[in-house]
């Protein structure tokens, strides 16, 4: 039996280090390449990352809205960079962040576990209940891939869903115990192929909220980190005893430092190494 998703993602960070490079060409970053907010600006921006980074990285983290925005010429890009990926042998999360029931969420899943949009991964929303995830979870794990599930994520606004408690746990709390357990269903022993994302500038709030993040069986996707203001310091904060299964997702601290490749592998370098620290 192959390794599951958890498994080898948690393999490459090892290897190369745990970051995520965010692809995300959004029309000011594109104006800082001095590309066009088209979707030829976009295939432009987004190969030239895959080129200078596709060696040195854990995974890659496409944003779909960046994508979309421009319409069926955007897709288009984004089957094309997803290919571009699946050739390099690069795990991709694809951010989509979808989350619905029946048979729209299988639409979903037809859409990004198979087909020209397929991925190793997508993020996922479990406010319909994390039971409407289940389907796709188990479809998932049965051709190797994997699932990131939004649970404390870092905007402020997320607090007024994610912390609310009842019979002394809290919403978010629910999310992790879900995805825990359809970890060990799939992988006893080892790391999962569902993830969390926790944003890196949570602070104390898994703490708070009495989710021991320690004990959660697989990898977590850290946004949050570099321009948006997380290091080491908050790292170990918010991930205590867990940061090697933390996956830190970057992007404007690696992108920005573009449009050349050899600034592009700098700004990834700067990025591993200050997410390393936190180990230290």
């Amino acid at each position: 039996m192959s390794d599951g998703f958890g498994v080898r993602l948690h393999r490459r960070m090892e290897a190369l280090g745990p970051v995520c490079a965010g692809i995300d060409p959004h029309a000011g970053l594109l104006a800082k390449w001095e590309l066009s907010d088209d979707a030829h600006g976009v295939r432009e921006f987004s190969m030239r990352t895959v080129d200078a980074l596709w060696d040195r990285v854990a995974a890659f983290k496409p944003q779909s809205a960046f994508f979309e925005r421009h319409g069926s010429a955007g897709i288009a890009v984004l089957e094309e960079l997803l290919e571009q990926c699946r050739q390099a042998g690069v795990p991709v999360i694809l951010d989509v962040k979808r989350g619905d029931i029946g048979s729209t969420m299988d639409g979903y899943a037809d859409a990004y576990l198979s087909g020209t949009l397929r991925s190793d991964s997508f993020t996922v929303s479990p406010y319909l209940g994390p039971g409407s995830l289940e389907k796709t979870a188990q479809r998932a794990a049965s051709g190797g891939q994997g699932l990131f599930v939004l649970a404390l994520t870092s905007n402020p606004e997320g607090a007024e869903v994610q912390h609310v408690s009842q019979d002394g746990t809290s919403v978010a709390g629910r999310v992790v115990n879900a995805v825990a357990a359809w970890n060990r269903a799939v992988e006893p022993q080892g790391v999962g192929p569902f993830g969390l994302v926790v944003g890196a500038t949570i602070g104390d709030a898994a703490t708070r909220l009495g989710i021991d993040v320690s004990e959660f069986p697989g990898l977590f996707l850290a946004p949050g980190v570099g321009a948006q203001g997380a290091g080491a310091g908050e790292l170990r904060e918010v991930f205590g005893g867990a940061q090697d299964r933390v996956l830190a997702s970057a992007s404007r601290s690696i992108l920005g430092a573009g449009p050349s490749g050899q600034g592009l592998r700098d700004g990834l370098s700067r990025t591993i190494e200050m997410v390393s620290a936190a180990h230290r």
